[in-house]
């Protein structure tokens, strides 16, 4: 081959390669610049109360309005708490379902109100001893009707705000609220009972998922796992969503404290609560 067949053919080489490279180059400077897919994870490490749902509310609400998180993990850890702010959440949970999967990764607990935020994931993780369960309703009944020499009121239920015979009527009716989040959610998973599941028994993760309370024995990463799974996503990034939103105002304390300041099991005020409150040996103040 002459010196001129030789340069003809060292060119062609050259052209060849930069149409084959070209495309591959402008592969990698696209992917630099499109974002890749998110698994957001929200954690969940107190009791459910007007602080915390606020946040968990607008980290979902984040998570639902975002196009990059494809799939969201909630993480638990926590005992339950109020009614209102439980089902606030609840209902915000579904909103993302309708989108992108979610997924729960129960730590050390998700008891009462806490399991109630569970049965709104599509699946359920918990490690074998994980807490789970206590399902129901508690309160602590009003006072009887009365009348106090240092206050006046316009009606005996003023103070209470109703009779004590319709506060055990409204528990009642929460109770078969919590019953019916629990059949929607689980569905044919589920294999305990109603008696069973209404018992308020709080069993260990591996009897929760013989009953069909959840879906599978693992940790937080089982769970990120299956999210991109259910989303269809790879070489994605996990993003902590309380990174990403704003925090509210400071948080109250939820339960009772002793004069040492150690926290008792109690919430601080009277209601009804979508809560777990465990044996102590400490008495209340």
């Amino acid at each position: 081959m002459n010196d001129e067949n030789k340069t003809d053919a060292w060119q062609f080489i050259k052209a060849k390669g930069l149409w084959l490279g070209l495309p591959l180059l402008l592969g990698i400077l696209l992917a630099a610049f499109i974002p890749r897919p998110v698994v957001g994870v929200i954690y969940l490490s107190d009791a459910i109360y007007n602080y915390t749902a606020r946040d968990l509310n607008a980290q979902l609400k984040y998570a639902s309005e975002s196009p990059n998180v494809r799939a969201v993990v909630l993480v638990l850890d926590s005992p339950g708490g109020t009614v209102a702010d439980t089902e606030a959440v609840y209902l915000e949970l579904l909103k993302v379902r309708q989108s992108k999967p979610v997924v729960v990764s129960i730590n050390t607990m998700a008891a009462s109100g806490a399991y109630y935020l569970t049965v709104g994931a599509d699946y359920a993780f918990a490690k074998p001893t994980s807490s789970v369960g206590n399902i129901g309703v508690i309160g602590y009944l009003p006072s009887e009707p009365g009348l106090l020499e240092e206050t006046i009121s316009t009606g005996p239920y003023k103070l209470w705000g109703f009779p004590r015979d319709t506060y055990i009527r409204q528990i009642e009716m929460i109770k078969h609220g919590f019953w019916s989040a629990v059949q929607s959610g689980r569905g044919e998973r589920l294999l305990a009972d109603k008696n069973v599941v209404l018992s308020g028994q709080i069993w260990p993760g591996i009897e929760a998922l013989r009953l069909g309370l959840v879906d599978a024995l693992g940790g937080e990463s089982d769970a990120i796992q299956h999210a991109a799974s259910m989303a269809h996503i790879s070489n994605y990034e996990v993003i902590n969503l309380a990174s990403v939103v704003a925090p509210s105002a400071a948080p109250y304390p939820f339960f009772m404290q002793t004069e040492q300041a150690l926290n008792l099991p109690y919430p601080r005020e009277a209601g009804i609560y979508l809560l777990y409150i465990p044996p102590t040996q400490l008495e209340m103040p």
